[in-house]
């Protein structure tokens, strides 16, 4: 819980930091999420299909280049049931403009599961993302987006070793 408090303040110093610059905004859309385990599992590792939620903020440094801070819900994982991780996330995305539709974003996340503590499973997750953003008009646009799980999703103690993986579709409404 601790942790929780720490990464909600962390993420409002950064939006006061650049609410004189900033526009925010909600983006929703599809998961299709994996495990990409070490050795073969024992288990059957299929796709896990979900839909995910979140806001943003979204802070030009200069025209062409903005940071994006975000927290979302997100259920990720493997489809059977002891693999699913219902994750709250924070990405911060450094968007690039490409030119006045598109946009490349890259950037660091951190993810803390919203489920069972002691399951065997970490309890924060990190990952790398990249991602395509197309504007539409100034407030609707969709993305793809693709995260690479950087830590072991698994306790020290369970002897597995894993990565969560994931694509996002999304639709985003800019205020």
């Amino acid at each position: 819980m601790k942790r929780l408090a720490l990464i909600a303040f962390l993420l409002s110093l950064s939006f006061q930091a650049f609410s004189q610059k900033g526009t925010y905004g909600v983006r929703a859309g599809y998961n299709i999420s994996n495990l990409d385990f070490e050795d073969v599992p024992t288990m059957t590792n299929e796709h896990r299909n979900s839909f995910y939620i979140g806001f943003y903020g979204d802070f030009r440094l200069s025209n062409a280049i903005s940071v994006v801070p975000e927290l979302q819900f997100s259920p990720e994982g493997a489809k059977a049931e002891v693999l699913h991780l219902d994750l709250i996330q924070m990405p911060v995305f450094f968007k690039f403009r490409l030119n006045q539709k598109w946009r490349l974003g890259v950037g660091p996340q951190v993810a803390l599961k919203s489920h069972k503590v002691n399951d065997g499973m970490r309890n924060f997750h990190y990952s790398a993302i990249g991602g395509l953003e197309y504007k539409f008009n100034q407030m609707i646009f969709v993305d793809l987006r693709y995260s690479y799980g950087l830590s072991n999703i698994f306790d020290d103690n369970q002897g597995v070793e894993a990565i969560n993986t994931n694509i996002q579709i999304g639709v985003g409404y800019q205020f």
